[in-house]
């Protein structure tokens, strides 16, 4: 049996003055699949992303997600709808605790009005606690046990890249983007991080796209990889055909990736 279409581009185009940063992509992620998009530097990966998310607004083409289409909607509507990403540049609150960064990325999911939280009433108090105790829950799934009052600056880099996943499912997404996760970590925080992402599917039923450099990772955790190369998309399979496809290998991978 196929699984339902999660997320759909048709004809997704994104163009910079003259220049054409995304050219014409359909696209397809699949309920329950790890997908990995991958390509040299400039190929326009993040670019799509951020169409994805509503940070850019395409040129042409549609964004279509759970079937509905949100193309030209801002980012709090596709969060909103389900759709959570971390950043390739950390973007974390520097100077706030573990914890209060997790809770920024509950606040759209977070219940109670103005007046009630103005008055402090017990409702109010008790979705606060309620956030509190759901943040470190996602602190402590993501790997960050204990670390709740730690200010963002003095974790580790990869305690940071776990932060922000953590915000992000504090926004309780159906469909994770990340955007090269595993950037400047050692081998083993990515051997730690791909596990996690593996989790991520496996106990939280999520979907996820990811962003990633180190064929290792994409290699070993994605069910399906789509090349871009100039905007454009060249290839798409599964790990092991685009290990193997010509042009991918000639734009991206080296011929080194013919060997293994």
């Amino acid at each position: 049996m196929t699984a339902a279409l999660l997320l759909e581009t048709q004809k997704l185009r994104k163009e910079f003055g003259g220049l054409v940063a995304v050219d014409d992509v359909d696209f397809t992620v699949p309920e329950g699949a790890i997908v990995s998009l991958i390509g040299p530097n400039g190929a326009g990966k993040t670019t799509f992303f951020n169409m994805l998310t509503g940070v850019y607004k395409p040129t042409m083409g549609r964004v279509i997600f759970a079937g509905e289409d949100l193309t030209g909607k801002p980012p709090h509507a596709f969060t909103q709808r389900g759709i959570g990403r971390t950043f390739q540049n950390i973007r974390l609150f520097q100077n706030m605790t573990a914890l209060e960064n997790v809770l920024v990325g509950m606040h759209t999911r977070l219940r109670g009005n103005a007046i009630q939280a103005i008055l402090h009433t017990p409702a109010n108090k008790r979705s606060e606690q309620e956030a509190r105790d759901r943040a470190r829950g996602l602190l402590e799934y993501s790997g960050l046990r204990r670390k709740d009052e730690e200010i963002g600056r003095n974790l580790s880099y990869g305690d940071q890249r776990r932060l922000e996943v953590a915000r992000a499912l504090a926004t309780e997404p159906k469909l994770l983007l990340l955007d090269e996760p595993t950037a400047g970590m050692n081998p083993q925080e990515t051997g730690d991080f791909t596990a996690f992402v593996d989790r991520l599917r496996s106990e939280r039923k999520l979907t996820v796209l990811l962003i990633e450099h180190d064929m290792r990772v994409v290699m070993g955790v994605s069910d399906r990889v789509t090349v871009l190369d100039y905007g454009e998309k060249i290839a798409e399979g599964e790990p092991k055909e685009i290990q193997k496809n010509e042009r991918v290998v000639e734009a991206y991978l080296g011929k080194a990736a013919l060997a293994q």
